[in-house]
């Protein structure tokens, strides 16, 4: 077999970085084939730190990989058969500006992230950093496979789509937590449910539920679903109460597409010194990155044991997906976020659809979903709509597109507020945004 050369872009993330090692290093598969890990990082301390770490690894999983490290991707990137991309700049304080901007202007939007005004200018930014990348793709490793982890997932992979010459495979556990909560219902082992999910991002829907056996469960799951329905968060209640599906059950996700989020979210961002009232505090979360940064830091350090919990493999998708296609395993992957291609015939064919795929040698292949019911996909074109808009206004330079995009928004309730907003946060942003005119 050829050699496996897999490039890691934003390999410093103590997060990302360490499990998509671990998940590397413990594939028994792979430590057949002459493996070869390049760490991509813009600070080369992290970088550095990630190097030791995943000479650690390979030790402790008696694995033969080679791994290299460096800040510059253009010497990883030559002859690349995988680059699996998790990349941000200053995720946090820009994040907080995403959100609290478009709230002093009014517009009630949930978080910031990934649906709402704010989330259109973490979409810019995130294209800003991952289609250059894939221009040097497009040069060094033209055949390469993107898998995706970088957010909004949708909207980077439809700037790859319609912007690059790159296959890019966009990849979120959102569905494993769905998939998670069905079997609960069900009161059966997550390793005999299956589901079938469409929608896109963040905004998938279960369309139906078997057993691994293939007995048909949906009947019981709609029983199970009405039975213990007052047990979700008011957004996933009501959305299966107005559309009688269920959608991905966490309710600050998918608040972000609606107009009326924000009545059942409520701010999901942190008030003075409280944090947030619901769902959890994204402070917490942020201390929570700094406390795994830290304790990489100590083990590669020598202060602290490798212990069994840094050496746990992730359950992400990417690396399955590397030894489906290079042993040819034709499994099928719970979700992946990739090009519509008639998977759901009600939504566009160039949109970015989260689908189940068969994936083998001869790549990633989208599952024909059927049609979501039509407030659903009515909904879902709303955004695809929007997300089209962000990419012109990425790949144009244009202001106009990106003022089109945020009016679109179903919480923007004013154009002139809107617009304000607009150049407020690009120039609130402009180290990290393209320069639009």
């Amino acid at each position: 077999m050829k050699p496996l050369k897999v490039v890691l872009m934003g390999a410093g993330s103590s997060n990302f970085g360490r499990t998509t090692l671990v998940d590397l290093m413990s594939c028994k598969d792979l430590r057949e084939r002459s493996l070869e890990i390049w760490l991509v990082d813009t600070d080369p301390e992290a970088v550095k730190r990630m190097l030791k770490l995943g000479r650690m690894l390979k030790e402790h999983f008696k694995s033969h990989a080679r791994i290299k490290a460096t800040t510059d991707r253009r010497e990883a990137l030559p002859g690349a058969g995988y680059v699996v991309a998790a990349v941000a700049r200053q995720r946090f304080p820009l994040w907080e500006q995403d959100f609290r901007v478009p709230i002093a202007f009014g517009f009630k939007h949930v978080d910031g992230e990934n649906g709402g005004p704010g989330a259109a200018f973490h979409t810019l930014r995130s294209i800003h950093l991952v289609v250059p990348i894939c221009k040097d793709m497009e040069r060094l490793c033209p055949d390469a496979l993107l898998l995706n982890f970088s957010n909004p997932e949708s909207r980077v992979c439809l700037a790859v789509s319609k912007l690059t010459s790159i296959k890019a495979v966009g990849l979120c556990h959102g569905a494993f937590g769905t998939l998670h909560v069905v079997a609960q219902l069900l009161g059966r082992p997550v390793e005999e449910v299956t589901i079938t999910i469409g929608g896109i991002n963040h905004f998938h829907w279960v369309l139906s539920v078997n057993g691994q056996d293939g007995r048909d469960l949906n009947a019981a799951f709609s029983k199970a679903l009405a039975r213990e329905l007052h047990t979700f968060e008011p957004t996933v209640r009501r959305m299966v109460e107005l559309f009688g599906l269920l959608p991905f059950p966490a309710g600050a996700h998918i608040a972000e597409y609606v107009s009326w989020g924000y009545e059942t979210c409520g701010m999901l961002w942190p008030q003075g010194d409280e944090g947030r009232k619901v769902g959890g505090d994204w402070r917490n979360y942020r201390r929570w990155m700094q406390i795994e940064a830290d304790r990489v830091k100590r083990v590669t350090s020598g202060k602290e044991p490798l212990g069994k919990d840094m050496t746990r493999p992730s359950g992400e998708l990417a690396i399955p997906i590397i030894r489906d296609i290079e042993f040819d395993l034709d499994r099928r992957e719970l979700s992946v976020n990739i090009p519509n291609a008639g998977a759901i015939p009600n939504l566009p064919d160039d949109a970015i659809v989260e689908i189940p795929a068969r994936v083998d040698s001869s790549g990633v292949r989208g599952e024909k979903v059927g049609p979501l019911p039509e407030p659903i996909a009515a909904m879902c074109r709303t955004q695809i709509t929007i997300q089209n808009l962000l990419v012109e206004a990425y790949a144009n330079r244009s202001k106009h597109a990106l003022l089109q995009a945020l009016v679109l928004d179903p919480v923007v309730n004013s154009i002139e507020r809107a617009e304000k907003m607009m150049n407020v946060l690009l120039e609130a942003e402009a180290d990290f945004l393209p320069e639009l005119t």
